[in-house]
């Protein structure tokens, strides 16, 4: 069985890092290091999760959650943010996003919301 793969958008490399620690052994993941790149990637590759950060150059989160809306082809995302702002958490589930994991994170729940995600759509199993 071929593995879920999930895109990481995140400017820094120490969390793509991170993430590709944590979720690496079980998904393919496929990284941009800005929204821009994540947009192109989605063109181009399926994924069934993306894994958005919100403060990125070019195209940040926000933005790339409002070009993805009425998008067919939009996968589940979760925003991740080192600013732990409620306004921009609501902001970010009001323009689709289906979780919000606060940085740092902990291994677990990004495990925990990564499955949830994919089970919830069915693209897990």
């Amino acid at each position: 069985m071929s593995k879920q793969r999930i895109l990481v958008a995140d400017d820094e490399e120490g969390i793509r890092e991170s993430l590709n620690l944590i979720l690496g052994e079980q998904y393919e993941l496929v990284f941009a290091k800005d929204g821009e790149e994540a947009l192109a990637k989605l063109k181009q590759e399926s994924v069934g999760l993306l894994l958005l950060d919100i403060k990125m150059p070019k195209v940040d989160g926000l933005e790339v959650l409002r070009r993805l809306n009425g998008s067919r082809a939009r996968p589940p995302i979760i925003v991740l943010t080192a600013y732990q702002s409620v306004e921009l958490a609501q902001e970010a589930i009001k323009l689709g996003a289906r979780d919000y994991l606060p940085k740092p994170f902990e291994r677990d729940e990004v495990l925990l919301a990564v499955r949830s995600a994919l089970t919830t759509t069915g693209a897990g199993s």
